[in-house]
């Protein structure tokens, strides 16, 4: 672990940064799962929305 020694002794801990790394494009499948959740996530506020009117 990196680590600094201050005037007064006392430790200053640095985090363990991760491995840097390029995103890659996403495939077919992942757009796919990402635009059903986007939609059940509208459905969703919709459905809740209109329960809303409903009540009141």
């Amino acid at each position: 672990m990196r680590y600094t020694i201050e005037e007064g002794g006392r430790l200053n801990n640095f985090a363990i940064e991760p491995k840097v790394y390029q995103a890659q494009p996403w495939t077919r499948q992942q757009k796919v799962r990402a635009a059903l959740v986007v939609v059940g996530g509208l459905l969703l506020v919709a459905g809740l929305v209109a329960i809303a009117i409903g009540v009141s």
